[in-house]
């Protein structure tokens, strides 16, 4: 009997904060996360997004490409990744390219020889090269290819992001 009791209490005890709760914050439960949803609610996915990578800084040598991908980030799958950057030129005498690597450890010694050329030196010019992020949970290393990897060792031009399962919104 007592143990019935205590469950009781127990299930009074929750009804009280969830009342409080809903006290407290009205419409907590119909800003988009109600749960169970009402008939009428419907997901929608979360748009991808275009990200110029760098920002404004574009993609050039010296700039960290690593903070700013994790301050830029969380990145999702059908994102898209611009990678702006100026073809050679008689005042542009050290151009750029962009690299996927296979692994993780490519990545970090720059080992070119085991990456994937997406965009030559002259790509990113204009609007630049555009590359989607197609796969879930894919970790992606980028980098630049120039200078016998130099660019990539020493002058930061490389980061890496995983593409995370594309968000939903409930709309009511």
């Amino acid at each position: 009997m007592a143990l019935k009791f205590g469950g009781a209490m127990v299930l009074v005890v929750i009804a009280s904060v969830m009342m409080g709760a809903s006290m407290a914050y009205p419409g907590w439960n119909n800003n988009g996360y109600a749960w169970p949803p009402k008939q009428a609610d419907g997901p929608t996915e979360v748009p991808p997004k275009k990200v110029v990578v760098g920002g404004s800084e574009n993609w050039h040598f010296g700039f960290d490409y690593g903070a700013w991908a994790h301050k830029s980030g969380p990145f999702y799958v059908n994102d898209t990744l611009v990678f702006k950057f100026d073809p050679p030129s008689d005042t542009n005498t050290h151009p750029h390219s962009v690299y996927v690597f296979p692994s993780f450890w490519s990545y970090m010694r720059c080992d070119l020889k085991r990456a994937t050329m997406l965009a030559n030196v002259s790509d990113g010019a204009g609007d630049g090269f555009e590359f989607t992020l197609s796969q879930t949970w894919k970790f992606y290393f980028f980098a630049c290819g120039e200078s016998g990897g130099f660019h990539c060792s020493t002058g930061k031009m490389r980061f890496s992001v995983v593409s995370l399962p594309r968000p939903w919104k409930w709309h009511g």
